[in-house]
């Protein structure tokens, strides 16, 4: 009988050495310190970035656990003045609009459901001052699908906002090369795999049996989905700032009272926008004032209203103009993964495969019409879905 063979492992990436990314790594230093937070599944996965971050950031730390409450370092960090997180949401502060730079930048790196987890669990981190920010171009996390087109992978969100802290975004150029180049490793090891994969999907019970999924039925008064679309410019243009809100639409799911708003960009239109959006750019050019549009926004919302959306971009760019809701919005893409039990893709694709009636025609213009139409014909069909697996659960 033979003896299994074990492939060379770099001691510093942790990675076979046929795909170690170390020779693409130095060490930066940084006026900012800089302390990891990982959940510990997200410490096993192979191809995290995390690491790449935590080695290419001299004096970083990075510490593994979910609940660090008693952890004395944090507790310390916590408490001094100048501690701030990385983490979107309601009053998050984007970096370019910071008065003072944070001492110390607190990261929590896991999914989007462990962050929250995380985040759910350390009542202390969420004290502390937050930073969030729209990244000024996609992320390259090739092998690894995000929740939304605009989240990122842990390394570059630390690398932008590091290179807004210090005005240099070339210094950070070797952490971004040992991700691209993990990235090239793995598409080139996945094309050259052969057989069938390794992984394989277990059996799980209903998806609305979850005590994480909301209860759609009982929301669906309250439920308004939203889709917002931006101005944004690609990384490294002369244009500064984030991406802008430049078209909303809403719709009462319940009632189908819509609003509908072209905003009239406050920068330069981004070259290709419009057909981007797939919208005339002249209805872009000649939108409202955003002033005028939150105006008529917080008309339409009522107390008690919970937003969702596909993906947390819509209210993020609302946070971004000073609007936030009172209640914690729902993720429909994280929803749709849950009950498909895999990556869902585009809001109409999930919708075709929990099979929902598309043939309305859209409300609202170009590709926000489009995902609004899936989104709300996916929450419904999962609300009829949950009604009749429930009743039949009796």
């Amino acid at each position: 009988m033979f003896a299994p063979t074990i492939r060379p492992t770099c001691e510093r990436c942790r990675r076979p050495a046929s795909v170690c990314w170390c020779a693409d790594l130095r060490a930066v230093k940084i006026a900012t310190r800089v302390v990891f937070l990982q959940h510990p599944r997200e410490a096993k996965v192979a191809i995290g970035t995390a690491r790449i971050a935590h080695l290419g950031l001299a004096g970083s730390e990075l510490y593994e656990g979910i609940d660090f409450s008693e952890h004395l370092t944090i507790k310390d960090l916590i408490k001094k003045p100048g501690t701030a997180l990385l983490f979107p949401g309601e009053g998050a502060v984007s970096p370019d609009k910071l008065e003072h730079l944070p001492e110390t930048l607190i990261v929590i790196d896991g999914t989007w459901p462990q962050a929250r987890k995380m985040m759910e669990l350390n009542s202390a981190l969420r004290t502390l001052p937050r930073i969030g920010f729209l990244p000024k171009r996609p992320g390259n996390y090739r092998i690894r699908r995000e929740p939304a087109e605009h989240c990122v992978a842990t390394v570059e969100a630390i690398v932008e906002v590091l290179a807004l802290f210090e005005g240099d975004e070339t210094r950070f150029a070797p952490l971004l090369s040992a991700f691209n180049s993990m990235v090239d490793q793995q598409i080139a090891s996945a094309k050259a795999r052969k057989g069938p994969l390794r992984r394989r999907l277990k059996s799980a019970d209903p998806w609305w049996v979850s005590t994480a999924v909301p209860d759609l039925a009982a929301l669906w008064p309250q439920l308004v989905a939203i889709v917002a679309e931006s101005n944004a410019h690609r990384r490294g243009s002369a244009i500064p700032g984030a991406p802008e809100l430049v078209q909303f639409a809403a719709i009462r799911l319940a009632t189908g009272e819509m609003l509908q708003s072209f905003i009239a960009p406050r920068r330069i239109l981004a070259t290709g926008a419009a057909h981007h959006l797939d919208v005339p750019q002249e209805s872009l050019l000649n939108g409202c004032r955003i002033d005028d549009f939150l105006t008529n926004w917080a008309r339409f919302y009522l107390s008690g209203d919970r937003l969702i959306g596909w993906g947390p971009f819509g209210w993020m760019l609302l946070a971004q103009e000073g609007w936030t809701p009172d209640r914690e919005p729902i993720d429909l893409r994280l929803l749709a993964a849950h009950c498909l039990k895999k990556r869902p893709g585009t809001a109409e694709s999930a919708a075709e495969a929990i099979g929902a009636d598309l043939t309305a025609p859209p409300r609202a213009p170009g590709r926000a019409g489009r995902t609004l139409k899936a989104i709300a014909a996916l929450v419904t069909k999962l609300r009829e879905e949950e009604l009749v697996g429930r009743r039949l659960a009796r």
